[in-house]
């Protein structure tokens, strides 16, 4: 009885080993090379260390091979039994050999995780054993869910501003005597052709940095600088409110990367803080070194986010306010631009704010080697 218990399960490890290679090369033919110098247990060992679940059964449902990712993803149960839920799959193949695949939702073996969406394959191995292979889906479904959203709420962003322009367009022609009026329709068309154009360029930049491209003139490049522009290009936004730009902090601090996509980043923050504050009150640019980062915070006094909100603000096209914030003109996609840039500059970007009170926002870059300041620069008021 032991020769042929073991007999079976050298069998199943060789035939799941060729089933699975065949499976990860696309179902192409598999040459094997007679080697006796190489190991018996080596079709055990590919098995055992495969990152998908792998598990071979007999007729009896008993499992005669398994790996610890089949565990892992509980197509196997932690008693040594088939999930349920691939037991119908199971005997549908034993009855006519006929490989099976399904998309199943597995309950996880630890209950503090969500269940787990597989991909599962049935395949026969012979009489009635069975090999049944599982793929752990959830970042492929995590994709399509964010691609889909994606797609749904771009479709979204850009009707609105088409739809605008159409009927600025017809509504000028139709007061085409009535020169106050096409003018103001001109206007009104003039600011959504804008706002059309700031998505489309804001959709290409984050498309860009969402495709792993190395970041362009990645060099040393100095913070000082980098907060010098941005609150220069947010300048004529903070008068025309009677803003106050304050900045100050540690001066003479490098980090490494793109100049312009952290001045884009941080002019977006900047950005974001003159829009959602009122006239008078005060942004401020603070810099300091914290070990080997540097800190850069953005402060308004503005309204303030709400705390169910501050989990997603970094999502593309998520608002916390939409009607205030296609008011104020935003795409939506600032932030996210914002998440893509830091962390394609190894840092971080959190958040933490009170409604009414005001928000901080707050990146973190990695310093460049060697570039270490004690030095302090004074607060400077910018103001309208």
């Amino acid at each position: 009885m032991a020769i042929l218990v073991a007999a079976l399960v050298g069998a199943a490890c060789g035939a799941l080993a060729v089933l699975i290679w065949r499976r990860l090369t696309g179902g192409h033919s598999v040459t094997v090379r007679p080697a006796p110098s190489l190991s018996p247990r080596i079709p055990e060992t590919l098995v055992a260390e495969l990152e998908i679940g792998a598990a071979a059964l007999d007729r009896s449902d008993d499992v005669v091979l398994v790996n610890r990712t089949a565990y892992s993803l509980g197509v196997i149960r932690g008693n040594g039994t088939l999930a349920p839920e691939l037991r119908r799959l199971v005997r549908q193949v034993r009855r006519d050999g006929v490989r099976r695949d399904a998309r199943v939702m597995l309950p996880a073996p630890d209950l503090a995780r969500r269940p787990i969406p597989l991909h599962v394959h049935a395949l026969s191995l012979g009489g009635d054993d069975v090999a049944v292979i599982a793929e752990d889906v959830t970042e492929e479904e995590r994709v399509e869910t964010v691609r889909r959203d994606f797609v749904a709420n771009i479709g979204h962003e850009i009707k609105t501003p088409v739809g605008a322009i159409s009927l600025l367009a017809e509504a000028a022609i139709d007061a085409v005597d009535d020169p106050v009026a096409v003018r103001r329709f001109l206007e009104r068309l003039q600011h959504e052709a804008g706002r059309l154009s700031r998505l489309v360029q804001e959709l290409i930049e984050l498309s860009r940095l969402q495709g792993g491209e190395p970041l362009p003139g990645r060099k040393p490049v100095s913070i000082d600088a980098i907060v010098d522009d941005a609150v220069d290009r947010v300048r004529a936004a903070a008068d025309s409110k009677q803003i106050t730009l304050d900045c100050g902090g540690e001066d003479a601090i490098q980090t490494v990367g793109s100049h312009t996509q952290l001045v884009t980043a941080l002019g977006n923050l900047l950005e974001n803080a003159i829009a959602y504050s009122g006239p008078g009150t005060r942004v401020a640019v603070g810099v300091r070194r914290r070990r080997d980062q540097v800190e850069i915070a953005v402060t308004d006094e503005g309204i303030g986010i709400a705390r169910e909100d501050l989990g997603r603000i970094f999502e593309r096209f998520y608002r916390a306010d939409p009607a205030r914030s296609r008011a104020t003109g935003g795409t939506g996609l600032g932030l996210a631009i914002v998440k893509h840039v830091v962390g394609n500059h190894g840092g971080e970007v959190t958040v933490n704010s009170r409604v009414g009170v005001g928000t901080t926002f707050t990146v973190r870059l990695p310093i460049a080697a060697g570039a270490m300041s004690a030095s302090v620069r004074p607060i400077e008021g910018v103001s309208a």
